[in-house]
């Protein structure tokens, strides 16, 4: 173990009393380890790093807490690792029962820290202003209250790809393949490979289907017509009112997201008791290459 000990940062869900609860109980367990050191914050968007020396962000909810985590922390990402309060995640699948059992394993920095792609969204509206925001899981445009169908042009590093007519479209990372891509029909990504997805919902043309293509591309959406009530939304979480002349640029994001993982909680079986996918593996473990 390094001289300094193990430096965290732990930010919460929200201040319900049964996430007060939570924190508390994990502030106490964590005063009572040695070499140990705690920054203790509110919510995400409370999270003020500045230069502190932080080697792992403990987050305390779910998967939603995690993508405004990693927001929050912008141009610094540090590394995070979930403990989840609610169903299991895909991101938080760490129970707090079992963070206290193996904490010994954490503070002995037995995890692995996996780099996954992030994206930056920029909003370029007809009046010239704009605006861009950093996102972990998926930028869709939808057709909100319009109820309409929305005619959405896509073009990939500035060739015509197709316009879509659908209820609305998805620009996914392979961490948000198992989002909002994943109930509109996309696939499942891998969540540590370099690619973008590109999902309609409801097409109204059999032959536009979910789309995987390289992340160092830059994807633009144009809407030739934008119905009252046609919204940009990022992460799930920011939503934006779309005006006639917008463009939505995505592209990779600088930075990546830190994801903080124990050895034998693997992204295969996650999936496979988030998705109900039937069988086992063999011998009741997990092969080390599905790690």
């Amino acid at each position: 173990m390094a001289e300094h000990g193990l430096r965290l940062a732990v930010t919460i869900r929200d201040e319900s009393d049964r996430v007060i609860a939570a924190r508390d109980s994990l502030a106490d367990f964590l005063s009572r380890e040695s070499g140990v050191r705690v920054s203790q914050f509110g919510t995400p968007d409370q999270i003020r790093i500045g230069r502190r020396q932080i080697d792992l962000v403990l987050v305390l909810g779910g998967d939603g807490t995690i993508l405004r985590t990693c927001r929050q922390l912008g141009s610094r990402q540090l590394p995070i690792m979930g403990i989840n309060l609610g169903r299991l995640g895909f991101l938080a699948d760490l129970s707090p029962d079992e963070f206290q059992r193996r904490f010994h394993e954490i503070r002995a920095r037995k995890f692995a820290v996996v780099p996954h792609l992030m994206y930056s969204c920029r909003l370029l509206r007809a009046d010239g202003t704009h605006e861009s925001h950093l996102g972990l899981n998926e930028v869709a445009v939808l057709s909100g209250a319009a109820l309409r169908i929305l005619q959405v042009h896509l073009a990939i590093d500035g060739r015509d790809v197709t316009t879509y007519s659908c209820d609305g479209l998805i620009v996914s990372t392979p961490v948000g393949s198992t989002a909002h891509s994943l109930a509109a029909g996309g696939p499942l990504l891998r969540q540590d490979l370099q690619a973008f997805v590109i999902t309609p919902i409801s097409p109204h043309t059999l032959t536009n289907r979910p789309l995987v293509d390289r992340a160092d591309s830059v994807y633009s959406l144009t809407l030739p017509d934008v119905p009252a009530g046609a919204t940009l939304v990022i992460d799930g979480q920011i939503k934006l009112p779309l005006r006639p002349g917008d463009e939505i640029e995505v592209r990779k994001a600088p930075v990546n997201f830190q994801f903080a993982r124990l050895a034998d909680h693997s992204y295969y079986a996650t999936l496979h008791r988030k998705l109900g996918w039937g069988g086992q593996p063999a011998n009741g473990k997990w092969n080390d290459d599905d790690r």
